[in-house]
């Protein structure tokens, strides 16, 4: 499995994201999986990379979380979680994507 974590500097959520990140990893019996990080920054590179916000995760190149309407751009991401809009997928969310 390729687990990718793409950010930028100025986003306050990515570090968060990496944390849960790494224990849905746990969680899902995948602890050894590697979570690479990719940080966009500058805007030229976030159209070249199709970057849709920060934190953006990809299991093997795939955003589990796109609805399809994202802009691409160094701006921050929100996401939709049982607890309303959040900075970052919950742990079980990402979970579920790992699964």
């Amino acid at each position: 499995m390729n687990v990718e974590l793409r950010y930028f500097a100025g986003c306050p959520n990515w570090t968060v994201a990496h944390q849960r990140l790494l224990e849905a990893l746990r969680r899902t019996g995948h602890p050894d999986v590697m979570v690479q990080q990719t940080r966009v920054e500058t805007s030229e590179r976030a159209v070249a990379l199709g970057f849709v916000g920060s934190p953006t995760v990809l299991i093997n190149g795939v955003d589990p979380f796109a609805v399809g309407d994202e802009s691409v751009g160094l701006a921050c991401r929100v996401f939709r979680t049982p607890a309303g809009l959040a900075g970052c997928p919950t742990v079980d969310q990402l979970r579920g994507v790992l699964l």
